[in-house]
């Protein structure tokens, strides 16, 4: 490399500034750039909560955005463990359930498949009323009634009433009634809501639509059929629970 050849005369300060300007002309090294934890969403990110429960878009739009953009992996991946994907970008819900008995039973003959969500047997007063807020549903909807349907405690009880025998004591029932909204709570198919008023003496409860993928139009056909076997339980109260 050549030397620069100094000016007679020139000052050392403007030896630096030469210096300088030779320099400034060599591109900069790139820096080493770290990758963002958040550039690309992981499976596991995703399968966690859906095996912890229910994921709604409203709730939480981050992990739902990422759950759409993994779907075919992630459906991929439950399948190991003989589960599939249930996700539904209209209601705006996901969950994930165990397959199919037959489908599993197909791939795998001889080995006995253990279930990971084991099934529920629903007693008779909560499968009556999953079945009253379906039908509920399915009416508020063909009448176009908005996004969320929201019904009280007290509208609740009416709705029951019927089925129930006519000696029944008020605060009791009601009583009967909130421990079962409780319990379907918990099951994620209702949502109770926090009152406007300090005053108010009833709750409310928004029907989730979920509902829709657990008791579905082909059961919604049959109501009738299933009301009469309701009746006949109340009849005959022996009888053994719905299944779920």
């Amino acid at each position: 490399m050549n030397p620069v050849r100094v000016p007679a005369g020139e000052s050392s300060r403007n030896v630096a500034a030469a210096d300088r300007s030779a320099y400034s002309i060599i591109p900069h090294m790139p820096t080493e750039i770290t990758p963002s934890v958040n550039a690309e969403p992981t499976l596991s990110a995703v399968v966690i909560p859906l095996l912890k429960g229910i994921i709604y878009q409203e709730n939480d739009p981050a992990l739902w955005a990422r759950l759409v953009a993994l779907d075919a992996k992630v459906r991929d991946y439950v399948r190991v463990l003989d589960l599939e994907l249930v996700l539904d970008e209209a209601e705006g819900y996901a969950f994930l359930r165990s397959r199919e008995t037959d489908e599993v039973t197909a791939e795998k003959p001889a080995a006995a498949v253990p279930r990971l969500f084991p099934r529920r047997q629903l007693s008779f007063p909560l499968s009556l009323l999953l079945a009253l807020l379906r039908k509920k549903l399915a009416e508020f909807d063909a009448s176009g009634g908005g996004a969320r349907l929201v019904l009280s405690r007290d509208e609740i009880v009416e709705m029951i009433r019927v089925f129930l025998l006519t000696n029944s004591n008020e605060a009791r029932l009601t009583d009967q009634i909130e421990t079962q909204l409780n319990k379907i709570a918990e099951l994620g198919f209702v949502r109770k809501l926090k009152t406007s008023s300090s005053t108010s003496q009833t709750s409310n409860y928004e029907v989730r639509r979920i509902l829709k993928a657990f008791v579905d139009a082909q059961w919604l056909a049959d109501f009738d059929t299933r009301l009469d076997a309701y009746r006949r339980h109340l009849v005959n109260p022996g009888e053994e629970n719905s299944d779920d």
